[in-house]
């Protein structure tokens, strides 16, 4: 599969999801790399006196950008459904664009783990990361989804 029609396939995979559409999620592909862009909006603030994002928009963030990573080196036949996700808060996320990109660590016939992070204008200072880790299945008819 070439890269126009992964990214055509990662973006049907986003505008299917209300929730990634919820959280203006954006996605880029580079080679094998996804890269997620978010356009954060107050209604994603969980600590209105700083304001910073909700913790549960950082772990969703974090999740959705190792699903979508995943998917581009999955089979077109194979489907993932998240077990365990386990989210480092490094610091306060600002009601600013959001960038994620993930890693796939280890994949094999019935598992895959990836660690993922986020930043917002330094990617070297990321708001978070985490490690996650997929069950993997074989489907003729392989959905279309995120998780």
């Amino acid at each position: 599969m070439n890269e126009g029609t992964r990214l055509d396939r990662l973006k049907a995979i986003i505008d299917s999801d209300a929730y990634a559409k919820t959280l203006g999620l954006d996605v880029e592909l580079r080679g094998d790399s996804v890269r997620t862009i978010t356009n954060t909006t107050e209604d994603l603030v969980g600590n209105v006196n700083l304001p910073a994002l909700h913790g549960g928009v950082v772990g969703s963030l974090l999740m959705l950008t190792a699903a979508l990573q995943l998917n581009v080196q999955m089979a077109e036949d194979e489907r993932a459904t998240l077990l365990d996700i386990d989210v480092d808060y490094l610091r306060s996320g600002r009601v600013i664009q959001t960038f994620g990109s993930a890693t796939l660590i280890r994949k094999g016939r019935r598992a895959a783990t990836l660690a993922a992070r986020l930043w917002q204008e330094d990617e070297q200072r990321p708001i978070a990361s985490g490690r996650m880790s997929f069950l993997l299945q074989r489907s003729e008819e392989a959905p279309l989804t995120l998780v």
